[in-house]
C-alpha cells in the first residue's frame, strides 16, 4: 500500500498538465456542449425499462410513496385462518395430518364461505394416514391394521371436505425442473394477441395430489417474484411450459362467482387486463399487478387453533374469501414488501385481493417513463442555460426548487391517482446534469483538489496499515479462543458449541473451556465492559489470569472465582471491570458447581418442561471488589439438559428503530430451540442468526457471544482429555 501510494503522489505532477487542458476544454461555452450531450444520454437511460441504477432507484422511489402513506383498509373481504405458532402448541408440528386440515376446511364451510383457498401446497402422501400408521410403528397388531386399512386415507378426508365447499387449492411454479404434465386450470379465453411470450413462465409446478386437487373447484399458482429482494407485483396469470395458469386472487374471484373461465385482454404490446365475469382488471404488460399494500392488520387474520376449538363466529367467515395458511415462525415463507421487512405470503396474496375487491390497485402507465424523460429534459436545459450566469445560491435553489416540486407532484399523482410516477430517477439523472455545470464552472478550484488528493492519499495509507493492525489483532483474539474440537476423548459425554461475534472488529465478550482432572469440565463466559481494542485487551488478560488460576488452584468454583478476581484486579491500569459465569460439570454424574460475576445465570433447556435459569448466586463484577468472597451455587443436570449462556450483546440487541430484542422475544426463540432438540452448534447459531435478522443489518450496539453445553448423560467411560 505505502509503494503504491508514494507512485501516486510522483503520478500526480505528471498529470496535472493534462488535466489543465481537460478544464479549459469543458469550460469552453460555458460547459453547455458537454452539458447537452450528457442530458440527451441521461434521457435515453430514463427511457430504457429496466436500465440499472435507474431501475432500482425507480423501485425505492414507489417503496418510499407506500412506507410514507400506506393503503388505507376500506373493506374486509378477506379473512386469513393463520396456522400460527399457538395453532403449532396446541396441535402439533407441522405438516398436521390431513385429516386435521379437513376438519379446519369443515368449520370454515359451516359460515358459508364464498371461497376457501389454501396457501399450502400438499405434494406427498399424509404418513399418518390411517393405512400408512404400519410404516411409522411397525410393532402394531395385525387386527388393528386390518381396521385401520378399511378406514380412508387423510387425503380422501381432506378432499371430502374441499368438495363440500367452494374451495381453491395452490400450486408452485418452478423453474429448475420439469414436472409431469396435468391438466385442471382453469379455462383462458384469450382476447386478442397471444399473452404467453409476456407472461412469467415456469418449466414446471409442485403441485398438491391429484385427489386432493379434483375435490377442489380451483388451482391456483402461488408464486410472487421478489425484484431487488421486495415484492412489489404479484401475477394473475402466468406459464407453465406453454400453458396459461392463474394466479391465486383471480382464481378466487372465478370459484366464488361461479365463472367457467378467466378473460385474458392482450394486445401487440402485452397483456392488457383479465377479466373474470363482469369484473375487468388493468394489470401491467406480463400479467401482474402492483400491490398496494398496507399495514399489517391483526384483524385480517384468525388463529387456525381458534377455528377447531369452534371460538370463532361464523359471521367473521359469512360471504368471504378465506385464505388458510402457514404463518409460524420458521416455517412462513416471510418476504419483504416495501411497507413491512417481513410479510407472511399468505398476507401478500389477501392484500392483493383487497386491491381487486376495492380497485385501489396501483398502476404504472404505459406513458409513464416518457413524461419522466420529457420533464427532465426540459428542466434539464434551463439548467444548462441558467447555472453558468447564475450565482451558486440560486443555482441551488433552481435544482431542489424543481426537485422539490417534482416530489411533491408524484406523491400527490400516488396519494390521490394511485399512479406510479417516478421523480427520484430524474431527479438523480438532474443531479448528475447540475452538477457537471456546477462543477465546470469551478474549475479554478483546481489546484486546491490536488492538494486534497495528496492529503487523501496519505490518509488512505495510514488507513490501511491501522486496518491491517486490526486485522491481526482479530485473528489473534479469534486464534486464542478454545473450539470443541480441543476437547477430544471426552465419550461424547456432553456437547458443546461457541460463537462469538464483536461488535466492532475486535471486541470484549470472550469464553473459555479446559479440564480439571479427573472428570470436571470448566466452561467460563465473560464480558468486559468495553469494545473495540480496548476491550479486546483486557479480554486477553483476563481469560490468561483465570485459566491460570483455575489450573493453579484446581479447587472449587467459589475460591477459583475468588482468587481470579484478585488477580485479575491487580493488572487492571484503566480500572475496568469484567462481567463472567463460570462453572465446574462432573461430566460423569451430571453435577454442576457454579458462580457469578455480575452476570446473569444461564437458561436451562429440558425438553418437554418450561424454560428456566439456574437460580442466582449473587456476586459483583471482577474488579469492582478486591477481595470479594464468591459464592457458588449447585445444580443437577439430567441427561439431555442444556445450558444456555450469552452475554447482554443478545438482549441489548437494537435494530434500525431503537427496538431491543428483549427477552420476551429471547424466551420464545429457547422454547422452540428446546422442542426442536437441535445439536448444540444448531442452537448457538441459530440463535446468533435470529439476532441478526431482528438487527436486520442496523450496526450492533455491543459484542454478542454465547455457549451452549449439553449434557448427554454418562455414557462413556474414560477420562475427559
Amino acid at each position: 500500500m505505502a509503494t503504491g501510494a508514494r507512485r501516486a503522489l510522483k503520478d500526480l505532477d505528471g498529470i496535472r498538465w493534462s488535466e489543465r487542458q481537460w478544464v479549459r476544454l469543458v469550460r469552453g461555452g460555458g460547459g453547455r456542449p458537454l452539458g447537452i450531450v450528457l442530458l440527451l444520454l441521461l434521457a435515453a437511460a430514463l427511457l430504457a425499462p429496466r436500465l440499472a441504477p435507474f431501475h432500482h432507484l425507480r423501485l425505492a422511489n414507489f417503496d418510499a410513496y407506500q412506507a410514507l402513506a400506506p393503503r388505507p383498509r376500506i373493506s374486509a373481504p378477506v379473512v386469513v385462518v393463520a396456522i400460527d405458532d399457538t395453532s403449532l402448541r396446541r396441535h402439533g408440528q407441522w405438516p398436521w395430518p390431513r385429516s386435521v386440515l379437513a376438519r379446519l376446511i369443515a368449520r370454515i364451510a359451516e359460515a358459508g364461505p364464498a371461497v376457501v383457498g389454501l396457501d399450502i401446497v400438499m405434494a406427498e402422501p399424509d404418513r399418518l394416514s390411517p393405512g400408512r400408521v404400519l410404516e411409522v410403528t411397525p410393532e402394531i397388531g395385525a387386527d388393528v391394521v386390518e381396521r385401520l386399512m378399511r378406514l380412508p386415507t387423510n387425503e380422501a378426508v381432506l378432499a371430502a371436505a374441499l368438495a363440500k365447499t367452494r374451495s381453491v387449492v395452490a400450486a408452485a411454479g418452478l423453474d429448475d425442473a420439469d414436472a409431469p404434465p396435468r391438466g385442471g386450470w382453469a379455462p383462458m379465453l384469450i382476447r386478442g394477441d397471444n399473452p404467453l411470450r409476456f407472461v412469467r413462465r415456469f418449466r414446471g409446478a409442485l403441485r398438491s395430489l391429484e385427489e386432493i386437487e379434483k375435490a377442489a373447484l380451483g388451482r391456483a399458482l402461488l408464486n410472487a417474484d421478489a425484484e431487488a429482494g421486495v415484492v412489489r407485483r404479484v401475477p394473475l396469470i402466468a406459464a407453465i411450459g406453454d400453458t396459461l395458469v392463474p394466479g391465486l386472487a383471480p382464481e378466487l374471484f372465478r370459484v366464488a362467482e361461479g365463472q367457467r373461465a378467466i378473460a385474458v385482454h392482450a394486445g401487440s404490446d402485452g397483456v392488457r387486463a383479465i377479466g373474470i365475469g363482469a369484473l375487468l382488471v388493468p394489470t401491467e404488460r406480463d400479467g401482474t399487478i402492483w400491490v398496494h399494500y398496507g399495514r399489517h392488520d391483526d384483524n385480517r387474520f384468525v388463529s387456525a387453533a381458534d377455528v377447531l376449538a369452534n371460538k370463532v363466529a361464523p359471521v367473521n367467515f359469512a360471504r368471504k374469501v378465506v385464505l388458510v395458511g402457514v404463518t409460524a415462525v420458521g416455517l412462513s415463507d416471510y418476504q419483504a414488501t416495501p411497507v413491512a421487512e417481513r410479510m407472511p405470503g399468505v398476507e401478500i396474496h389477501a392484500q392483493a385481493i383487497e386491491n381487486i375487491f376495492d380497485g385501489t390497485f396501483l398502476v404504472r402507465p404505459t406513458w409513464a417513463r416518457w413524461a419522466e424523460a420529457s420533464i427532465f429534459v426540459v428542466v434539464g436545459a434551463l439548467v444548462i442555460l441558467l447555472v453558468p450566469p447564475l450565482k451558486r445560491r440560486y443555482s441551488l435553489l433552481l435544482f431542489f426548487g424543481a426537485v422539490a416540486a417534482a416530489w411533491v407532484v408524484g406523491f400527490l399523482l400516488y396519494q390521490q391517482s394511485r399512479l406510479l410516477i417516478d421523480v427520484v430517477s430524474p431527479a438523480i439523472a438532474l443531479g448528475v446534469l447540475f452538477s457537471l455545470m456546477v462543477g465546470v464552472t469551478l474549475a479554478e478550484v483546481e489546484s486546491h483538489r490536488h492538494t486534497l488528493r495528496r492529503q487523501l492519499l496519505r490518509e488512505r495509507e495510514g488507513a490501511a496499515r491501522l486496518a491491517g493492525e486490526f486485522a491481526a489483532a482479530r485473528r489473534i483474539q479469534m486464534g486464542s479462543l478454545p473450539q470443541p474440537s480441543d476437547l477430544a476423548g471426552n465419550g461424547q459425554r456432553f456437547d458443546l458449541a461457541p460463537f462469538i461475534e464483536p461488535a466492532r472488529v475486535v471486541g470484549g465478550d470472550f469464553y473459555d473451556f479446559f479440564v480439571l482432572p479427573p472428570n470436571r469440565l470448566v466452561f467460563i463466559l465473560g464480558d468486559v465492559a468495553g469494545k473495540g481494542l480496548p476491550g479486546c485487551l483486557f479480554m486477553a488478560v483476563s481469560k490468561a489470569l483465570y485459566k491460570s488460576t483455575a489450573l493453579r488452584l484446581a479447587d472449587g468454583v467459589a475460591p477459583i472465582m475468588t482468587a481470579a478476581n484478585q488477580e485479575i484486579s491487580r493488572a487492571n491500569p484503566e480500572s475496568l471491570f469484567v462481567t463472567l459465569f463460570a462453572g465446574i460439570l462432573d461430566v460423569d454424574t451430571g453435577a454442576l458447581e457454579y458462580s457469578t460475576a455480575g452476570h446473569e445465570e444461564p437458561y436451562v433447556l429440558r425438553r418437554g418442561q418450561p424454560l428456566r435459569r439456574l437460580p442466582p448466586v449473587a456476586g459483583p463484577p471482577l474488579c469492582v471488589i478486591d477481595d470479594f468472597p464468591y459464592d457458588a451455587g449447585r445444580f443437577q443436570l439430567e441427561p439431555g439438559d442444556t445450558l444456555c449462556l450469552m452475554t447482554d450483546g443478545v438482549i441489548e440487541a437494537m435494530n434500525g428503530g431503537g427496538t431491543l430484542y428483549g427477552r420476551e422475544r429471547l424466551d420464545a426463540v429457547l422454547r422452540d430451540l428446546a422442542a426442536a432438540s437441535s445439536a448444540t452448534a444448531t442452537m448457538a447459531h441459530a440463535l446468533a442468526a435470529d439476532v441478526s435478522r431482528f438487527a436486520g443489518g442496523a450496526d450492533p450496539s455491543d459484542d454478542l457471544a454465547i455457549l451452549v453445553l449439553r449434557w448427554n448423560g454418562p455414557a462413556a467411560v474414560g477420562p475427559v482429555t
